[in-house]
């Protein structure tokens, strides 16, 4: 990445307002330089390089086949064709190099706080996957794992012919209901508050909370690809019993 992309992330994302209702979450348009942001769908990994989650060991009993991933590590970029393992070496290098996962926590550290208390007595960790889903792929509303952090979409579609595929925020039907992490829930329980539009070049990031309910809709009728990079911040320990925080307004 050149200082000149790096300065371009870090300025449109310093700058996006945070809405934090129903949970703090931020849109950014143009996340990336254009010229930039035709470079990194050029070099979109083909199918046969991303494995299912369940085939990576990340989910436990049961699988997701419409959902596809390639984390961006060395051994799994290392097939790659030259070009593009070049091309997700130095993406890897600054996106996970600390400065970005920084910048990130002090975006969101008031809300942080809240939840956390200090940021410098606890240790982060964070990744990068490659997200391809299919034409059956959905996924209800849940909260993320407990010891999930931050969450950023970076949505990588070719147009904006399906702005309906971005990820939706829900309410539940029962105002005080909350979930410390895990399962997903029946879309029946919940009602769609706002769908982040999946547009080229834009980002949807939030921080977990108990009530950061967000999913996919259904998707149905014809086929689409919803190709996404997932960067996640955790903690490296989170302290035995310790909820995540709860906004309410």
């Amino acid at each position: 990445m050149s200082s000149a992309v790096d300065l371009h992330v870090l300025y449109q994302i310093a700058n996006a307002p945070v809405r934090d209702y129903p949970f703090p979450h931020i849109l950014v348009h143009d996340v990336f330089p254009s010229d930039f942001y035709r470079e990194l769908r050029a070099n979109l990994p083909e199918r046969g390089a991303l494995k299912t989650l369940g085939a990576l060991g990340r989910v436990k009993g049961g699988d997701y086949p419409a959902r596809l991933v390639m984390p961006l590590t060395r051994e799994s970029i290392a097939p790659l064709p030259d070009a593009q393992r070049a091309f997700w070496e130095r993406m890897g290098n600054w996106i996970l190099a600390g400065k970005f996962g920084e910048m990130m926590l002090t975006k969101f550290e008031p809300w942080l706080k809240q939840r956390l208390g200090d940021l410098n007595k606890h240790a982060f960790s964070d990744e990068v996957l490659i997200v391809r889903d299919g034409t059956s792929y959905a996924l209800g509303p849940h909260t993320d794992a407990r010891d999930k952090v931050l969450s950023f979409l970076f949505y990588l579609p070719a147009d904006d012919s399906q702005v309906e595929l971005g990820t939706s925020i829900y309410l539940p039907n029962e105002p005080q209901f909350r979930c410390e992490g895990g399962p997903e829930h029946d879309f029946r329980k919940f009602r769609r508050m706002q769908t982040m539009p999946y547009l080229p070049n834009t980002l949807f990031a939030f921080m977990k909370t108990t009530n950061s309910f967000h999913g996919v809709e259904p998707i149905r009728g014809r086929e689409v690809r919803r190709d996404v990079m997932l960067y996640d911040v955790r903690l490296k320990t989170p302290p035995p019993g310790t909820p995540a925080v709860q906004f309410s307004f």
